[in-house]
């Protein structure tokens, strides 16, 4: 009786668990900087230490769905961004949950920017800041539920 009560408390708490992280790591939703509305879903993974990030939905009610990059000047240039791969060589820095040293694209100007990531709120919301020579703007990402 013990195990099987074990066994679906810690399936019960696990996904909280992962859900309350202090990492850039998951799903999050962007928020529109004036409207306030949702933007899209972004998906963050880590490869071997260094995160990347894509764009996996669309969610603006007027977002084009076959929306290309076509202001994008690298690799990106005209293609679509639904899938689009956005943040880019992001690094855990030694002591601190702060992800830096990496690059992030907003498609909508094709303008890429010096990268910070921070958790924030036990890992509910991701501090997202882009700057060049240090002057940026931050935005606050929302960790879509499991």
């Amino acid at each position: 009786m013990f195990k099987p009560l074990s066994a679906a408390l810690l399936l019960t708490v696990a996904p909280w668990a992962a859900w309350s992280q202090m990492t850039p790591v998951g799903s999050w939703h962007s928020i529109d900087d004036k409207t306030k509305e949702i933007k899209s879903e972004i998906v963050i993974a880590d490869n071997g230490g260094v995160l990347s990030g894509r764009i996996a939905k669309l969610l603006r009610k007027e977002a084009k769905q076959d929306a290309v990059c076509d202001q994008c000047t690298d690799d990106r240039k005209d293609k679509p961004v639904l899938g689009m791969e956005i943040i880019r060589g992001a690094k855990k820095q030694d002591g601190k949950d702060v992800w830096e040293e990496g690059k992030i694209l907003d498609p909508e100007n094709g303008k890429t920017y010096t990268l910070r990531l921070t958790p924030i709120e036990a890992g509910k919301k991701l501090e997202v800041r882009g700057s060049v020579f240090g002057i940026g703007r931050t935005q606050t990402w929302v960790r879509v539920a499991p």
